[in-house]
């Protein structure tokens, strides 16, 4: 899988950790679950959320994924990419300082800080692949619930 576009205007921002033992991907996602297969309408797809958690997620996966995320995820995204041609555009918005950690369908875990629109956090796969994607949105204090919206599209990462 090649990872291209926000995620990469710098290495230092993007971490990634094999099949380290980090937060528990087997949960129940505390947002729910969608499956949405490639030319999804209406695209972006946006889910609101509490972004934050209790658990340092640099603590399991390295310095490189910054913030403090839940045990269970928070939203799973069961994606077919059908001809596997687009990108996959995974961003959070939101007023406060979030970060996202992925845990992507080869198991590899991808975390983001500043990538996107505004200082958000944002990943792009290019292209996306068929799998579960476990996704948790975290935030610099530990604890600390805030208002974020998850974005899943494949056309844009922008706030528009």
């Amino acid at each position: 899988m090649k990872i291209l576009g926000f995620v990469a205007l710098g290495v230092s921002a993007l971490g990634l950790a094999g099949t380290a033992s980090a937060q528990d991907f087997m949960m129940e996602p505390t947002y729910g679950t969608i499956q949405l297969s490639s030319g999804f309408q209406p695209d972006p797809h946006e889910i609101d959320l509490r972004a934050g958690g209790s658990l340092d997620a640099s603590e399991k996966l390295g310095s490189n994924c910054p913030g403090y995320v839940a045990d269970a995820p928070d939203y799973d995204l069961m994606y077919d990419s059908g001809s596997g041609s687009l990108p996959l555009i995974i961003t959070v918005r939101s007023a406060y300082d979030t970060t996202l950690v992925i845990n992507t369908p080869d198991g590899d875990w991808i975390c983001d800080d500043d990538s996107g629109p505004s200082h958000n956090p944002s990943v792009r796969f290019d292209p996306g692949s068929d799998g579960l994607y476990d996704i948790w949105v975290g935030t610099y204090e530990r604890g600390s619930l805030q208002d974020a919206t998850l974005v899943i599209s494949e056309l844009s990462s922008s706030e528009d």
